[in-house]
């Protein structure tokens, strides 16, 4: 009789002791799955893809530009919608916020002429942000606020200081920059 209870005592303890080890895993999906995918996932594809578009944009290239708001606009909503990933709410939010910047800059991009709409501002998330060259200067103010808004989304995710922008070094206006030292030929 001791033997049969002591072996119920041990399963149960070993049950207990699994489901507890495991309690803390996060579930994930397959791409294109159904289900919830970790916020350090959803962290690392906006990352990414705010880094590109950084790079893109600063580079002058609009159709490069116009290929990765293509790319972004369903990853914001995805993580707007939050089925896809579970985030907090606040990021839910802010996903809201930079998917309706990002859809602006598409419509501004893809059509002549076409007048940006007045969207409401952003509180600053420490990042400042220099003007894109041209061609995409037309879009600059808009594009800006964009990667201010994937920036604050970024820290929103991790709860975290906001992450740098991938920007081009930049002179310094008034500041002389030193030659570099040129190497005495050897004798």
């Amino acid at each position: 009789m001791k033997g049969k209870f002591a072996r119920t005592i041990a399963v149960i303890a070993t049950g207990s002791l699994l489901a507890v080890a495991s309690g803390g895993m996060a579930v994930a999906s397959p791409v294109g799955g159904h289900g919830s995918s970790t916020t350090e996932a959803a962290f690392a594809q906006v990352l990414k893809q705010r880094d590109d578009l950084t790079k893109i944009a600063y580079a002058g290239d609009v159709a490069g530009t116009k290929s990765q708001l293509k790319k972004l606009t369903p990853l914001l909503a995805d993580l707007a919608a939050g089925k896809k990933y579970a985030i907090q709410v606040e990021s839910q939010d802010l996903a809201v916020d930079a998917k309706a910047r990002s859809v602006e800059v598409s419509r501004v991009l893809t059509t002549p002429g076409a007048t940006p709409r007045q969207l409401p501002p952003l509180p600053d998330v420490g990042a400042l942000i220099p003007d894109l060259p041209p061609p995409l200067s037309v879009v600059s103010d808009l594009l800006k606020t964009l990667l201010n808004a994937l920036t604050g989304l970024l820290s929103s995710l991790l709860k975290a200081l906001p992450i740098p922008l991938p920007l081009p070094a930049l002179p310094l206006p008034g500041v002389p920059t030193p030659a570099l030292p040129v190497p005495l030929p050897t004798p």
